[in-house]
């Protein structure tokens, strides 16, 4: 496995994973805000498109609250493009997932509209429903998906929204009942261990 880190435009740091041999398959992970490509399910999420042959793409930003509270989405979609671009720039991939979490939700709304993802499939993780780019991208994406919420997610899951996805039908919709914005379950460490395995055996059916 080599690794190699790069840094993108406003310093996103990025972390190309890279098969031994030269491949077309490519997975880009985008993390959460404070959910960070090193967390239980983006660290198997990894694991798993790896087996599975695929380079595997962290774009590692990270934000503080203050950050947080201004972000321009257009420029922080902009800046994961550059950051995306400029790590795989000697590189030629043809195969594209794309796996989004929380705050990665904003940039994958807009990154999908660039020519190289527009075969992609896409993998939403507690995406933000109450953004309406978030929301008007998923609803009309064109892009096979799936998406995983948790049934106890305050930040995310409105359940009129959800209601409306089920309109789109490239995408397959999960809620993991109890699950929090972690898609865990409060102070219940075993059965959330349980709970992620059957997340990843749904994004490895995907």
């Amino acid at each position: 496995m080599n690794n190699n880190d790069s840094t993108g435009s406003k310093n996103i740091p990025t972390r190309l994973i890279e098969q031994k041999e030269d491949t077309n398959n490519l997975a880009i992970v985008l993390p959460g805000a404070g959910y960070t490509t090193q967390a239980p399910l983006l660290h198997f999420t990894t694991g798993l498109f790896y087996n599975k042959g695929f380079d595997v793409l962290h774009v590692n930003y990270l934000f503080s609250r203050q950050e947080m509270s201004v972000l321009n989405e257009r420029d922080f979609a902009r800046d994961v493009q550059l950051a995306i671009d400029n790590a795989i720039k000697d590189k030629e991939y043809s195969n594209y997932y794309v796996v989004a979490k929380s705050i990665g939700t904003k940039a994958l709304s807009d990154l999908l509209d660039n020519p190289m993802l527009k075969d992609a499939k896409v993998v939403w993780l507690t995406p933000l429903l109450q953004n309406d780019g978030v929301f008007n991208a998923m609803v009309h994406s064109n892009h096979k998906g799936i998406c995983i919420f948790g049934e106890n997610d305050h930040f995310c899951f409105i359940e009129e929204r959800f209601e409306k996805l089920k309109s789109n039908q490239n995408l397959i919709l999960k809620v993991v009942d109890g699950g929090n914005h972690n898609l865990e379950l409060d102070k219940e460490p075993i059965k959330s261990i349980e709970l992620l395995k059957s997340v990843i055996s749904d994004i490895n059916a995907f």
